[in-house]
């Protein structure tokens, strides 16, 4: 199921393409973010854009184990066989969702970016190092980078030694007051990206200061849609008179 909040100027510019910024969980996200977008854009901060919002059909579902499913890039654990499909996720993003967002709400194939939290995190982050084409931005809100001892990072590292480049912006946050461990592994994360040194890649980390595990999205995309987007925005800085 696909939440899909357009732009002001939708209907009124029928020839127009727009870039479009994806988020998983979007049963819970999706509000979040396009509250944000709406305020940011209102401050000429991000240009317009679709947010479509990545969830599911149906009554009384159980999303833990749905977003297990989908968005972790290796099995939670070595039983877990309801967990580790991220690739197939990725791969019907870009055969399904995709064209059919660029056919009806005429987004721009350019111009794609990602975002998540947690696991939707995690999930951002694989996406940028399997499928580095796909997206020009990824926001990492509290990614799990705990998630297969690190896994994602010896992913980082094996793409870096490949010297590839990875032209788009990464936005990469943890929360000062979630789980001690699942935070240190955020910031090992964190940490390597000035090693890791990707040809192309512009990132900034961020810790948002008194939040615990989910308190951080709010703050999280808020700042992530500034800077991922500063390059398509109709003003930067303070405010102008």
């Amino acid at each position: 199921q696909l939440h899909v909040h357009l732009p002001g100027s939708f209907a009124k510019e029928p020839g127009r393409r727009y870039p479009v910024l994806y988020v998983t969980d979007g049963y819970w996200d999706f509000a979040t973010i396009v509250s944000s977008y709406n305020n940011l854009h209102y401050d000429k901060v991000v240009p317009e854009f679709i947010v479509i919002g990545l969830g599911y059909v149906g009554d009384n579902l159980d999303y833990g184990e749905l977003r297990g499913w989908e968005l972790s890039p290796v099995r939670l654990n070595p039983l877990s066989t309801g967990t580790g499909h991220a690739d197939k996720f990725l791969n019907a993003l870009e055969k399904e969702i995709f064209p059919l967002v660029e056919r009806d709400y005429r987004a721009d194939p350019a111009q794609r970016y990602l975002a998540g939290s947690s696991l939707g995190g995690l999930f951002a982050l694989h996406a940028m190092y399997a499928r580095p084409e796909l997206f020009k931005g990824y926001i990492a809100a509290s990614p799990a980078v705990v998630v297969g001892n690190d896994w994602i990072i010896g992913r980082a590292k094996a793409y870096a030694a490949t010297g590839k480049a990875i032209k788009a912006r990464l936005y990469v946050t943890g929360a000062e007051s979630e789980w001690p461990a699942f935070l240190a592994g955020i910031k090992r994360y964190q940490a390597l990206l000035p090693e890791l040194n990707h040809p192309g890649l512009v990132w900034q980390n961020r810790s948002i200061d008194g939040e615990r595990h989910a308190g951080t999205k709010a703050e999280s995309y808020t700042r992530g849609m500034r800077f991922v987007f500063e390059p398509l925005a109709p003003e930067t800085g303070p405010s102008r008179d």
